[in-house]
């Protein structure tokens, strides 16, 4: 005589594993009939071997465990149907919930941006530049020093005016929930760190 207890725990197991190829491979309706049909299936092999009990007594009890077997099976396809329907759901729900313009600060980094010299510092270094050239030249020399001097003078004046004005810059590399990055530049410092959650404001991002 088959044990028919053992053969209901190992059903209920193939439905819980029938769920789980399922999520992998069928939709809930295929895999609802595929569970059915391997259900009638066992059900059909089991009566024939209900037929070779000895006894009457013995083949009406191997038939009732068959069809408590096979009712089983039915309840574990429905089980497993509805909670396919459940998974194959979720990536919907999930996308809606997707704010594209909400997102993670990665990174923060800060640079110094080289600032130019402007005419202020040009005419600045040009005039001290003539002034020091007529100092050292003489004559028709003295002319001359005194035009290399005023060019060489400005550009120094130019370039100390740019490093004067050298500042510092922020880049905010932040990552969407969509996937997608951007890099946001500040000239001033954003308080924001890495891990902050952020919000895209127009042109800019803002702390959550």
């Amino acid at each position: 005589m088959i044990r028919r207890p053992t053969l209901i725990a190992a059903l209920a197991m193939a439905g819980l594993l029938g769920t789980s190829a399922f999520a992998q491979n069928l939709s809930p309706k295929a895999q609802y009939a595929y569970d059915t049909k391997q259900a009638s299936t066992r059900y059909a092999d089991d009566k024939k071997l209900c037929a070779e009990e000895t006894s009457s007594k013995a083949r009406m009890q191997c038939l009732r465990d068959a069809k408590t077997e096979y009712d089983q099976s039915i309840i574990n396809a429905k089980a497993a149907q509805k909670a396919g329907n459940s998974y194959a759901s979720q990536p919907a729900k999930q996308q809606q919930q997707i704010c594209s313009d909400c997102g993670k600060v990665l990174a923060v980094n800060v640079t110094e941006k080289a600032g130019e010299g402007g005419a202020l510092g040009m005419i600045g270094g040009g005039v001290a530049g003539a002034l020091l050239g007529r100092q050292v030249g003489s004559g028709h020399g003295k002319d001359l020093a005194t035009l290399a001097g005023a060019a060489g003078g400005a550009y120094a004046g130019k370039q100390v005016e740019g490093r004067v004005r050298n500042s510092k810059v922020w880049t905010v590399t932040v990552q969407y929930e969509t996937g997608a990055k951007a890099d946001f530049a500040f000239d001033q410092d954003p308080g924001l760190h890495s891990g902050d959650l952020v919000r895209n404001s127009g042109n800019g991002i803002t702390r959550r």
